[in-house]
């Protein structure tokens, strides 16, 4: 299992010899709603469009998943897995083999098993993805989930080796967590015992401007993750990856 992180939650998984694009956010800026006065991310660092891609997999339909200018510039042709709001997104841009996935719903991809699990609340009904990767051919299994939420129904998965989640919390007063990662990412490696677990969500070769970022309250940090998985028995690996740099995480 390879890793590289190009930011935010974009992030190229190399499994079971498969390239997998997950969330790609690669080009442009980030924007929501066309409303750049709200919300601005802006690459401070180029990212490559990463050769061989097998598979797009995208866990949400808004914009920091399914970048509307990256998606833009891919190879309509590369197949996409995607939450039901992702593979809207997807369908709308003229990829031409979308399937989208429900909660507990698996697909196959030459020997990687892709698991769609529930994943983070966006609006008062929906119920985005997160995802179980599996190697079929060495057992070693990967979860991601972007925003910090995890459903009990993960601890039916054990073991999980690699585990990408925010470890730090995003609030805004008044309106609560948009990221929650510092008490949920304790209680994920409580119930999974992963052997690594990657941050993902926070940081990267990015600078923000606009309202929203004025009114964002961070907590947490890999250092204070650390030594709360020390104070609880935990013997999970903490990794900060860094921009653009593949590496491999060391499994047993």
């Amino acid at each position: 299992m390879q890793l590289t992180w190009f930011d935010s939650n974009s992030w190229l998984i190399e499994i079971g010899g498969q390239r997998i694009l997950l969330d790609p956010w690669l080009v442009d800026d980030l924007v929501f709603g066309n409303l750049p006065w709200l919300f601005r991310g802006i690459k401070t660092s180029k990212r490559d469009i990463p050769d061989r891609i097998d598979l797009i997999l995208l866990s949400q339909g808004l914009e920091d998943h399914a970048h509307p200018p990256t998606l833009k510039k891919l190879d309509k042709s590369i197949p996409v897995i995607a939450s039901p709001g992702g593979a809207k997104v997807a369908k709308e841009l003229g990829y031409t083999k979308v399937t989208p996935l429900q909660h507990g719903q698996e697909l196959l991809l030459d020997t990687v098993k892709i698991k769609a699990v529930i994943g983070s609340p966006i609006g008062p009904t929906t119920l985005e993805n997160g995802y179980i990767l599996t190697d079929l051919t060495d057992n070693k299994s990967l979860y991601y989930e972007p925003h910090g939420y995890h459903s009990p129904t993960l601890k039916e998965s054990v073991p999980i080796d690699v585990v990408i989640t925010p470890i730090i919390d995003l609030k805004i007063p008044v309106l609560g967590s948009v990221i929650k990662g510092e008490s949920s990412a304790l209680e994920l490696c409580q119930w999974l015992k992963p052997q690594v677990i990657i941050p993902t969500a926070a940081g990267g070769d990015i600078s923000f401007e606009g309202l929203l970022i004025s009114l964002l309250k961070a907590a947490g940090s890999p250092e204070q993750f650390r030594q709360k998985l020390t104070d609880n028995g935990l013997d999970t690996q903490v990794i900060d990856p860094q921009p653009g740099q593949t590496f491999t995480p060391l499994l047993n």
